[in-house]
């Protein structure tokens, strides 16, 4: 079959990284690369040999699917005008600013029965994937998503940018509906939140512990899952997992091999295999949605404090 033309909306730092791996993915062609800012859309169009388009409406008619990594209060609009287009929309996490915008999104794909995938990227994790089957029922799970001050990404607040990640995963793992939720954070360096932590309490019985910063010393995500006689520990920055397990009066350390890919790679690859089999993509909107209203949540009551 024809390949798939693909644009890039955005010639950020992620941008450019869609637009390199596009280039890689065999069955996908990069036909554009659109920024508003011309000097950062030519610089990238020139790096992968492809045209430069300066508004997103340019690509209308021209590609069959796109990329969208632009700041988050872009998101709906430009997800919005490509779908209307019958455009199939990949949009970079957090998914939109509010859930009704989310919700307006959602309900446009289905219509236009296009593919709507949002860059939840940990899910196409090796380290997360190589220990799925072995979380049964988790009762207590701790998350810690640390970074140093990025200098990208400012629009938005910790709980937006990084925690996000830890709630889609969250709440993949706990089929539960939600209790209760405690959440603090404090603005250090921006006008949001950059440290924040949330204690969610899930209907099943199941906590799970939430810390995320963006002014830290050092990069640290990794989850810790624990359940009935088994401690499961995944560290995403490094790729390791290790589960340790009770048998009769001894714990036994398991570390599970995993295959050194790229989970962005995975993303984009999946994101094009959807549109070509016409499957659910890992993250629909849908899915992207409840991650969404659960960090606005926590976000509302951090700033409410």
């Amino acid at each position: 079959m024809d390949k798939i033309k693909v644009a890039v909306i955005g010639a950020g730092r992620l941008g450019v990284i869609h637009a390199r791996i596009y280039k890689e993915i065999p069955r996908t062609e990069l036909t554009g690369i659109c920024d508003i800012d011309r000097l950062r859309a030519d610089s990238a169009a020139r790096t992968f040999g492809v045209a430069a388009y300066y508004g997103h409406q340019e690509l209308f008619g021209k590609v069959d699917a796109v990329s969208i990594a632009v700041p988050t209060e872009l998101h709906y609009k430009i997800g919005r005008d490509f779908l209307n287009s019958n455009i199939h929309t990949l949009i970079e996490k957090p998914f939109t600013i509010n859930v009704r915008q989310a919700d307006s999104l959602i309900k446009t794909a289905k219509h236009k029965k296009l593919i709507l995938q949002v860059g939840h990227v940990e899910r196409f994790n090796s380290v997360f994937a190589a220990t799925r089957q072995i979380i049964k029922e988790a009762k207590f799970i701790e998350c810690h998503r640390l970074s140093p001050f990025p200098n990208r990404s400012l629009d938005v607040g910790v709980v937006l940018d990084l925690m996000i990640h830890d709630i889609d995963i969250v709440l993949g793992l706990v089929n539960s509906g939600i209790k209760h939720i405690e959440a603090v954070g404090v603005k250090v360096l921006t006008k949001f939140e950059d440290i924040a932590n949330a204690r969610i309490t899930f209907k099943n019985g199941c906590v799970a512990n939430l810390t995320a910063s963006r002014i830290s010393d050092e990069v640290m995500r990794k989850i810790r899952i624990f359940q009935k006689n088994t401690y499961i520990s995944l560290d995403y920055k490094d790729a390791q997992a290790s589960v340790y397990k009770k048998e009769a009066s001894q714990i036994i350390k398991q570390d599970l091999p995993i295959e050194k890919e790229q989970p962005l790679q995975k993303e984009l690859a999946a994101f094009i295999d959807c549109i070509i089999t016409k499957k659910e993509p890992l993250v629909s909107g849908e899915v992207a949605r409840e991650a969404l209203a659960v960090a606005l949540k926590i976000q509302k009551q951090i700033w409410r404090r």
